[in-house]
This record gives C-alpha cells, sequence and structure tokens, in this order.
C-alpha cells in the first residue's frame, strides 16, 4: 500500500507480521526510501517525529492495534548518571574509542555474529551474514560514524581475563550525526563482558560525546513499556519519549501500555498527513507570524 505526500518522499506501509517485543501482538512498519542530495534533511527531519533508519530507509511503527513503541531520546543537558551508571562508567573507564567511517570490517563482523549467537540467536537478524552485514554498516546516505569500543593492550580486572598484547574489540556501534543529536542505529559487543554492561556503557559514552559537540539529544530507539528487551532505556534520566505527535517526559507515560482500542490508533492516512517534511531544495518554510 503506498500513500502520498503532496511532494516527495512517498511512504509505504508493511505487511504485518508478529511483534518481537509483545507476545501476542502484530507489527506493521510505515516506512520511505532515504536517498538523494536530501537525504540528510529528510533523516534529521523524520528523526525528530519518531522515525529510525535501517540503511536506505526511515520507518516508525504503525500497528493497527497497538501504539506501545514509543521513539526514545535523552536529553543531553539535563542528564544526570544515577549510582549503578557511575559505576558502569568506572568499570569501563579503561576501553579506548576510536570513531571511524562506516566501513564494515572482518574484525567487527566477526563480534557481530558471537553477540547474535549468544543473545539474539532466534532474532530477525541471526542469519545475516557478511556481505548484510557490510551493507547494514556500509549503506548509509547520511553522515554516520562506526565507534569501536577496545581493550587497551595489557589491561584486565576481575570481570575481565587476560586477552593478549594486542587491541581486543570489545563493542562497537553504529551511530548517526543528526543536525540535533546523536542516534545509535545499532550496537553489539563481546558476549563474555556481558557482565560489564556495555550495552549501557555506549549510550553514556554517547551522551559524554554529544555533550562534548554540543548536540541536545541523543537518540534510543523505541522502548516500548512491557517488553523487558526495551525496560533498560527508561533507567536513564531525562528520558523523553514521542508521544501523539510531541515529546514528553517518560515519567508522564510509565503507565503507558499496549492495551489499546483499536479505534484510539490512528489511521495510516492520517499518521502520513500529520508528518512534517523539510522544505525543498531552494525553497524555504514560510514565517510563522503573520
Amino acid at each position: 500500500m503506498r500513500h502520498s505526500l503532496p511532494i516527495a518522499p512517498q511512504f509505504y506501509v508493511t505487511a504485518p507480521q508478529p511483534c518481537p517485543y509483545l507476545p501476542g501482538q502484530s507489527e506493521r512498519k510505515l516506512f520511505t526510501a532515504l536517498s538523494g542530495d536530501s537525504a540528510k534533511a529528510l533523516n534529521d527531519t523524520l528523526s525528530k517525529q519518531g522515525f529510525r533508519r535501517s540503511q536506505n530507509v526511515l520507518y516508525r511503527p504503525a500497528c493497527s492495534e497497538c501504539a506501545s513503541c514509543l521513539s526514545a531520546r535523552i536529553r543531553v543537558a539535563d542528564f544526570e548518571p544515577s549510582r549503578s551508571q557511575r559505576r558502569n562508567l568506572r568499570r569501563n573507564n579503561a576501553l579506548e574509542r576510536e570513531a571511524t567511517s562506516p566501513w564494515a570490517t572482518d574484525e567487527q563482523f566477526s563480534l557481530f555474529r558471537r553477540y547474535l549467537d549468544s543473545r539474539h540467536a532466534d532474532g530477525g537478524m541471526a542469519d545475516m551474514d557478511i556481505f548484510e552485514f557490510a551493507a547494514m554498516i556500509e549503506e548509509t546516505p547520511v553522515r554516520s560514524r562506526v565507534i569501536e569500543y577496545s581493550e587497551r593492550p595489557g589491561t584486565q580486572s576481575a570481570a575481565k581475563p587476560v586477552r593478549g598484547s594486542g587491541r581486543k574489540l570489545a563493542a562497537v556501534c553504529l551511530t548517526d550525526v543528526l543536525d540535533d543529536g546523536l542516534s545509535l542505529v545499532y550496537s553489539f559487543y563481546d558476549p563474555d563482558l556481558e557482565k560489564d554492561g556495555l550495552g549501557t556503557y555506549m549510550i553514556l559514552d554517547h551522551v559524554a560525546l554529544a555533550r562534548q559537540v554540543g548536540l541536545p539529544y541523543v537518540y534510543l530507539g523505541y522502548w516500548v513499556p512491557g517488553s523487558s528487551k526495551m525496560a533498560y532505556k527508561a533507567r536513564f534520566s531525562a528520558l523523553e519519549v514521542f508521544f501523539n505527535g510531541e515529546w514528553r517526559d517518560v515519567d508522564d507515560l510509565r503507565d503507558h501500555t499496549s492495551a489499546l482500542h483499536p479505534l484510539s490508533v490512528r489511521p495510516i492516512t492520517e499518521q502520513v498527513a500529520a508528518i512534517t517534511l523539510p522544505p525543498e531544495p531552494g525553497r524555504t518554510l514560510p514565517d510563522s507570524d503573520p
């Protein structure tokens, strides 16, 4: 099914599939292609409206009977780490960060496969080969970075056995640089280091990165109330979610569940009509004041 706005892009809806987060629910996505000279502006604009990027596609949940998936982001200026998050930072302070161009490597893929086999063996990405992995990393029409976290040679702790004298890749995050923040597209880490909380650490480090360069938000993807897989996102302070067309503090929506009446979910045509697009090249938006 295709839906159009007065100007490009074209929006489409996927067929219903089993929801990976809430048992008994089905999911479908509203999506559009991301390409050409307007890709960056479209990614920046739609990310502010709850969309996420996957390679050359921008998508947002558009389920017919549920609206539980809420795009989440951290307000960098207001963020304060919790006691456990401060411990996480100390525990991982020996990691070295390196931001590179979006280029896939054999070392990344080896870590990615180990991560999937350990944590998501039955997930939708379980059968990805090295070519599909390279496409996930490299097919980006916007400003993206691969941020690698490595153990320094010779470092060790009770939770980290000696791994030799060479550099050891511990975690990787594919990150988009938006005009108002950093968007964590996908991250993975060494399953042997699960107790170190590297998923949390990468988010904390992205908050620090955003603060250093003056970007106000860190986009985390979707928070799904009722899903244990996504519960960790609500543990970050200064978290807000995109709900009913606006960003709201997550504390206002902690009782938000998937138990929504089907008639409370807006039809796809209304959802598309409410999307704000960036101005066409060479055009400026009219002033809001008369």
